[in-house]
């Protein structure tokens, strides 16, 4: 799992939070993604699988993609397809992925970038591995979140954000024992690359086997962790998780979660994505590739991608160069 790794000796420290001035959050429910098959059929783990919509607000949907090895031959991707209401968040851990959309964006991301897309008012969207891993075959692992957008954003002009792993804010925990990547939001007075419509906070943590990690976490947004490789234990009550579970905070100033001291051969950390967000508390229509707040706008939608009023696919693919 490289993503973006460094020596937390020499990166900066997030303080550990005061008990007395901020209480630690309880830990609501554990919940084990089912597997299922997307677009063209590559593997995922539906991460939000039986969890409340109200506890998620604003994310409204996550898969983790693989983790895979492929044969050559084997890569797959998404065909053409239309989103409005929401945004992406594709963040590949391991492998490469293309991706191009219907107003002439698109690009190469591949270890530790993130390519956040802002769908708004709808456009159209794929996904695929290049040819050359195609022939090759090889590793494929990533995430793919959906943030909602709130009522006054619904319809924004779509926009990119192509953020290269270097660029994430890279933290260590207080004891050094975890390495934290800040994608989107900020930690501890750290922020990262990821402009968000929405105040939320993305993080993923690398925590050594044995080691405890106790954050400071905005008391106003909800909190989840979700589990991408490894074993350990959340909340003061310790409770257990493995790869795909995903745990679901109470209300409260902070955090804590820590890594069994024996960890499977292949996955020698715990590997945790922390998300946490400031809830709209607007109504939600999700249907397909829509996030709406009516059913009005759902069949708007529909009617609108039918009648190629979300883009049209284009001729030629255009050229990937991976630049920024």
């Amino acid at each position: 799992m490289p993503a973006i790794t460094a020596d937390t000796l020499t990166l900066p420290r997030v303080a550990a939070p005061d008990p007395a001035a901020a209480a630690r959050r309880p830990v609501l429910s554990v919940t084990t993604a089912p597997s299922d098959y997307e677009g063209e059929g590559f593997p995922v783990r539906r991460a939000f699988a039986g969890v409340p919509v109200s506890a998620l607000d604003p994310f409204i949907h996550m898969d983790q993609m693989g983790e895979v090895e492929y044969a050559p031959g084997e890569p797959k991707g998404t065909p053409w397809h239309p989103h409005r209401g929401f945004e992406t968040v594709t963040y590949i851990i391991d492998g490469i992925f293309d991706h191009q959309d219907s107003n002439g964006g698109g690009g190469t991301i591949t270890n530790g970038d993130t390519q956040w897309m802002t769908a708004g008012a709808g456009l159209l969207h794929i996904e695929k591995p290049p040819e050359h891993l195609v022939v090759s075959g090889g590793l494929f692992h990533g995430v793919q979140l959906w943030v909602n957008l709130p009522r006054a954003h619904k319809f924004h002009p779509p926009r990119y954000q192509d953020i290269r792993g270097r660029q994430t804010a890279l933290l260590a925990s207080a004891d050094g024992g975890t390495l934290l990547r800040v994608i989107a939001g900020e930690l501890d007075g750290h922020a990262g690359p990821g402009v968000t419509f929405t105040p939320i906070t993305m993080v993923h943590a690398t925590v050594s086997p044995g080691a405890r990690l106790e954050l400071p976490w905005n008391p106003a947004f909800n909190a989840l962790a979700y589990v991408l490789a490894g074993h350990g234990t959340v909340g003061d009550e310790r409770r257990p998780v493995r790869k795909g579970q995903l745990a679901v905070f109470g209300q409260g100033g902070s955090l804590s979660l820590a890594a069994d001291p024996s960890q499977p051969q292949a996955e020698p950390n715990l590997e945790v994505l922390l998300l946490g967000g400031q809830p709209i508390r607007e109504p939600v229509v999700h249907y397909g590739p829509f996030v709406m707040n009516t059913r009005a706008e759902i069949l708007q939608a529909m009617e609108d991608y039918q009648a190629g009023r979300l883009g049209v696919v284009p001729a030629e693919r255009m050229p990937h160069t991976g630049g920024e």
